[in-house]
């Protein structure tokens, strides 16, 4: 089953009809669940970390400095009131963590945007990024990835009391919002090129313009607006279905790292032992009503 297909099975269960909006009903995450899977993840002999340079300078270091996002509810959002990140990106995170330092939980936490990811990579700030970082060309010549672990396409998001934008093609002469430095910029010049484009340099400042009015419609991957959604406040809408090409998310490395081969590895062991599916299933699908699993996408 496609991503397109698991992703519209989501939105169905997330309708509710109230002045025509769309929204979630914000289920929060099951966070004993969430928890007990990590510390359940596999753990590398030594000889694996040995065998690995970017994993052993981690190993070395004793603790793996990670560049995220804490306020994306499906995919990595902070608990204040126990101090805990949980969410698929998180989740992905913090088993790989634990595989390399036997603790999920020793990390050195960098906040990113999407202007920032590549440079905290070039500058040796970080590690690994995992943000819903999305492979392209253009970032590619900068750093490696390894992955992909998980795909979407882009979508339009408007306020709920729109009737006029009901998909992409009615962007023209709208102020669409993207983020600066997403592949949204791109999208839009091809799918809505007569569109006035207001770039964000974050998910969060996009939204809050749409919500204040001042733009129409907010353009980006179509899981970001999933996971608005899903917070449940009921002010906004889906436009149409997703377009465009599938959107690879990936973990961005140190550009010729051979952590991409150790991630990789690790991310086929999590496919093959069901740990993938049992972490979309408590970040994602539990909380969107969504029961089918996608199939993750091929690594190479």
């Amino acid at each position: 089953m496609s991503m397109k297909s698991i992703l519209k099975t989501a939105v169905v269960t997330l309708v509710l009809v109230s002045g025509g909006s769309l929204y979630a009903q914000g289920t929060p995450i099951n966070a004993a669940a969430f928890d007990a899977l990590i510390a359940q993840g596999p753990v590398a002999s030594a000889a694996t970390i040995r065998s690995n340079a970017w994993a052993s300078k981690i190993k070395q270091a004793g603790t793996l400095r990670l560049g995220g996002l804490q306020t994306s509810n499906l995919f990595s959002l902070l608990n204040e009131k126990d101090g805990k990140t949980r969410g698929f990106d998180a989740g992905l995170a913090q088993l790989i963590t634990r595989y390399i330092l036997g603790d999920g939980a020793k990390v050195q936490f960098t906040q990113v945007t999407s202007s920032t990811r590549e440079q905290v990579l070039i500058n040796d700030q970080v590690d690994m990024v995992i943000a819903t970082y999305s492979i392209t060309p253009a970032r590619t010549e900068k750093i490696s990835f390894a992955g992909p672990y998980y795909s979407s396409q882009a979508g339009v998001l408007v306020k709920a009391n729109n009737k006029t934008i009901q998909s992409y093609n009615d962007l023209a002469g709208k102020k669409v919002a993207t983020q600066a430095g997403s592949t949204g910029p791109t999208i839009l010049a091809q799918y809505a090129p007569k569109g006035v484009v207001q770039e964000f340099q974050t998910h969060q400042e996009a939204l809050d313009a749409l919500r204040q009015g001042r733009v129409d419609a907010y353009v980006t991957d179509y899981t970001l607006l999933l996971n608005a959604l899903s917070l449940g406040t009921g002010d906004a809408k889906l436009a149409g279905a997703p377009f465009g090409a599938q959107d690879s998310y990936g973990v961005g490395l140190p550009k010729g790292s051979d952590g991409v081969a150790f991630i990789n590895d690790f991310l086929k062991k999590l496919e093959a032992d069901g740990t993938w599916a049992k972490l979309w299933t408590v970040s994602i699908g539990q909380r969107t009503g969504s029961t089918a699993v996608p199939t993750p996408p091929a690594i190479p």
